[in-house]
């Protein structure tokens, strides 16, 4: 949703096998990036959203995390990120880097010594 510079996204319960532009279950809220309240940045209605999430519903990762910061917890995402720090404790003892960032730290410190 939204326009060019005015970004606005819903948040919505759809079925896994339907288009990108399909037809949407229930509308379940809205996330505003733009606006300078953090009360109205991410509106959602949590019974309907709670609903959805024990009748099996997935939430995205991005979803997940704002449904974490409001305080609904999903056991999917709650897992991935049990285990993506398990991979990166794993990633430190053996040395490697975990991240992107990390990455490229690790390729600029060569360049910079020579």
């Amino acid at each position: 949703m939204g326009r060019r510079h005015r970004p606005f996204f819903r948040i919505n319960a759809v079925e896994s096998k339907t288009p990108r532009d399909g037809v949407i279950l229930e509308k379940l809220g809205h996330y505003d990036p733009l606006e300078k309240d953090p009360a109205k940045q991410i509106v959602l209605n949590t019974d309907r959203i709670k609903f959805w999430l024990d009748q099996g519903a997935v939430p995205s990762d991005t979803v997940a995390q704002m449904l974490a910061k409001v305080g609904i917890k999903d056991k999917q995402y709650t897992e991935k990120q049990k285990r993506r720090e398990r991979a990166r404790e794993i990633a430190r003892k053996e040395g490697k880097p975990f991240t992107k960032a990390e990455k490229l730290a690790t390729q600029k410190a060569p360049e910079e010594e020579k």
